[in-house]
């Protein structure tokens, strides 16, 4: 085999190689010999048939696994010879200006091809105790406690039938049927039988809830209201509205108050372990917060301490799945780039910026761990299958199904599980220093990153 460098630029290579038709020719005989001992052809007693008739009958065949076989072997051969670790799989070009394949597998011709490939760059990792980290920290003061303990206490306190006569008021909790409607005609999701609504609540569109004031059980009406411009729908979003409503029934809340007896009707013993209770529930939400910003903040650094060339196959690969996810997204809401305040030469330029970061930290992240042997236990795998598995209430079997049948799923669990073991151990050596942060100010960080990396998802169920 005689093997010829013509490309070495970056991280791309190209090797030619030349394969002499002799040796292919010994390779076929051998395996010829081994088909000859099994071989059963009319005429011919077992392992008697002459190596010229076999020729005839599995040559070409036979000499196109060879072929196929002495090209996976140089692959293999070359990569591990010249210490490089292919990026994709290598691309074979034959050279059919230099190999008539045909006289290739009639055994008179050489077999020349290219191999074309990228390599992995080498990394040279960063000094993790030049990162820097602020690590947000937000105090909760009596009064935010105060407000969650309403909201809890309002959340779960106890109605009371107002009557025939009783009329909608602020605080009431409704049961009504209610059908929407755009220029008269019935929209998706705009109905709804003996739905409830608590009056106040804000968790109808706005204007919705305050017209049903003054209405009573057995009341007929039409509402107008304009949904708001940023709603989650795309085809409602900033639309007028009506809603014909018949009102149910109309219950008022019960006297009472967040007290010891609330506490223990949510099995804790007193008030003071119902605050206590509140107070841990927010600091741990506000710790996972502030967890995802380290986080954000040592993918920053990764991102930035390794100015390194990634292959521009994976970049690519990378890219097309983002981009198909985005026009996806863009078909499906029934709207434009332009809507979206952008266009799309811009949107590719944004995304192909994620795309090459995804790909740097990817392999950066990788080498982190294999440099510092961090790996992924089965328990923590498991944990992360049974997490994804409770998503899906009622499909729990097929969710588990699905991913004991496919492997590439698995290693989605496995990933980000990989890249916070990362991460975790990066923050360790990284040099950190608190800071105070409101649960506003941390909230508006936390979007702001979201937003530089925002790509919609992939749905597997």
């Amino acid at each position: 085999m005689k093997v010829t460098e013509t490309l070495n630029e970056g991280l791309k290579r190209k090797l030619n190689v030349k394969i002499p038709a002799k040796h292919l020719q010994t390779r076929l005989d051998a395996k010829l010999g081994e088909v000859k001992e099994k071989a059963t052809i009319k005429g011919f007693r077992p392992g008697k048939v002459p190596l010229s008739h076999l020729k005839k009958v599995y040559g070409r065949s036979t000499m196109s696994e060879v072929v196929q076989e002495e090209i996976n072997k140089s692959v293999t051969e070359n990569l591990e010879k010249r210490e490089e670790k292919a990026a994709m799989q290598p691309k074979i070009d034959l050279d059919e200006e230099k190999s008539n394949i045909e006289k290739v597998m009639d055994g008179v011709d050489d077999l020349i091809f290219d191999i074309s490939y990228e390599i992995l760059p080498k990394i040279k990792l960063m000094d993790f105790k030049k990162v820097e980290i602020e690590q947000p920290v937000v105090d909760i003061e009596e009064k935010e406690v105060d407000t969650e303990l309403e909201r809890l206490y309002l959340n779960q306190r106890q109605y009371e039938d107002k009557g025939d006569k009783g009329v909608i008021a602020d605080g009431d909790k409704v049961g009504l049927n209610f059908e929407g409607k755009i220029d008269g005609v019935p929209f998706d999701g705009g109905k709804a039988d003996h739905s409830h609504l608590v009056i106040g609540s804000g968790d109808f569109i706005p204007g919705f809830e305050d017209k049903l004031i003054g209405m009573k059980k057995g009341d007929k009406g039409v509402i107008n209201v304009t949904f708001p411009k940023d709603y989650s729908s795309d085809k409602l979003a900033g639309k007028d509205a009506t809603f014909d409503v018949e009102i149910l029934h109309v219950d008022a809340p019960k006297e009472g108050k967040a007290d010891d007896e609330f506490a223990k009707t949510l099995g804790l013993d007193d008030l003071a372990a119902l605050r206590t209770a509140i107070k841990d529930q927010m600091a741990n939400a506000l710790n996972s917060m502030g967890s995802q910003r380290v986080k954000r903040q040592v993918l920053d650094a990764l991102d930035e301490g390794h100015k390194l060339d990634v292959p521009e196959g994976l970049v690519e690969a990378e890219f097309n799945a983002i981009w198909e996810r985005v026009t996806h997204e863009i078909k499906e809401h029934g709207k434009s780039f332009e809507d979206e305040g952008t266009t799309e030469e811009k949107a590719k330029e944004q995304y192909g910026r994620i795309a090459e970061r995804r790909v740097r930290l990817g392999l950066v992240v990788a080498e982190v761990g294999t440099v510092n042997k961090i790996e992924i236990a089965e328990e923590e795998l498991q944990q992360a299958l049974i997490a994804e598995v409770q998503r899906f209430p009622g499909q729990e079997q097929e969710v588990y199904d699905y991913y004991r049948k496919n492997p590439e799923a698995v290693a989605g669990l496995r990933a980000p599980i990989f890249e916070n073991k990362v991460v975790e151990f990066v923050t360790e050596l990284a040099n950190k220093t608190e800071k105070k942060v409101t649960r506003e100010e941390l909230a508006e960080m936390i979007k702001k990153d979201e937003e530089d990396d925002d790509v919609p998802q992939e749905h597997n169920h």
